[in-house]
């Protein structure tokens, strides 16, 4: 089938356009134009996508993508996503992960109104919560950031979507994701990165509880909630349900690693930019019964074997990239 993935150049994106083109689907990559280095991750499947540059704040731009593709499912991944980043610059948030969102629905609505969407928002939309216990998909959100606060606008306008206009939409709000190569930005790459080289480590918020998910567990939830019409109208979180305090992560990538360098507890990285500390929630798992109980999804990799692979990867392809 014809296939069209929002993001295809980015962590995940780029892993899903493997695993569909693997299976045979037509695959359409819908991009902004991009340097030879963006398109990286793509390079063993680039014979066997098809690329569309536009850019998703602009409507007409998303409408002539859907006529190009003519897509039975759209994956959309597309969106900015430095979490720091916001704070200081929110308005490109509002247009790509807000706005495109919307364009993408309505040119959806206007060009193929019979089209799946798996929409992408993400475990920051619940923000702050009452209690310290995994949060359910009814919880209410409260967006902790200005990045937040633009995926929750566009997961609610999936969702209103979906019931006013019968889009077949589906959310699912994915937890913290690791595996990428060559790419420090990430808590869990950060501290690989900087403990295979035997460099200092900062933990800025030692405490604060999060759950990691590896990157291919991450893929095959989109896969799932795209093969079954169950999913058609409903959000899912997607997570292993492996909490553990960020301090904690950093003694296992220690153990695994054989890092015998610095950790330092309490502060970022010099130059580093803050999230701001009385923002950020201590506490951020997420119930993950919905998901296994109504598409049969569960973590291939536990935490250790996630890290494991991770860092092992990391060693062998970074060098490359």
């Amino acid at each position: 089938m014809n296939v069209l993935v929002t993001g295809i150049t980015g962590f995940i994106g780029s892993r899903l356009a493997e695993k569909l083109v693997d299976r045979g689907d037509n695959v359409f990559g819908f991009v902004r134009h991009s340097s030879e280095r963006q398109l990286k991750r793509l390079e063993s499947i680039a014979s066997r996508v098809h690329l569309i540059e536009g850019d998703l704040v602009r409507f007409h731009s998303v409408l002539s993508a859907l006529e190009a593709s003519d897509p039975s499912i759209i994956f959309h991944l597309g969106a900015l996503t430095p979490v720091r980043l916001s704070f200081d610059d929110p308005y490109p948030y509002i247009g790509i992960n807000f706005d495109g969102t919307v364009n993408l629905v309505h040119a959806i609505l206007r060009q193929s109104p019979n089209t799946r969407l798996v929409a992408a928002s993400t475990a920051e939309v619940y923000g702050w919560q009452p209690s310290d216990k995994p949060i359910a998909e009814d919880a209410l959100l409260n967006p902790a950031s200005p990045y937040a606060v633009t995926k929750s606008a566009a997961d609610q306008y999936v969702q209103m979507a979906n019931r006013i206009y019968h889009l077949r939409g589906t959310t699912l709000r994915p937890i913290n994701s690791y595996g990428r190569i060559s790419e420090s930005g990430f808590y869990t790459e950060y501290l690989i990165s900087k403990m295979l080289k035997g460099e200092t480590c900062y933990v800025g918020a030692p405490d604060s509880i999060r759950d990691y998910m590896y990157a291919d567990d991450h893929v095959d939830a989109y896969l799932d909630a795209a093969r079954t019409e169950k999913s058609v109208g409903q959000v899912y979180n997607v997570s292993p349900g492996n909490p553990v305090t960020n301090i904690e992560l950093a003694k296992k990538l220690s153990a695994i690693t054989g890092f015998k360098g610095k950790i330092v507890v309490g502060s970022y990285p010099p130059g580093y930019p803050q999230r701001p500390q009385s923002q950020d929630p201590p506490f951020l798992v997420l119930d993950n019964s919905k998901i296994r109980r109504e598409m049969g999804w569960k973590p291939k990799f536990s935490l250790d074997d996630g890290l494991k692979k991770a860092v092992e990867t990391w060693t062998k392809k970074s060098g490359s990239l």
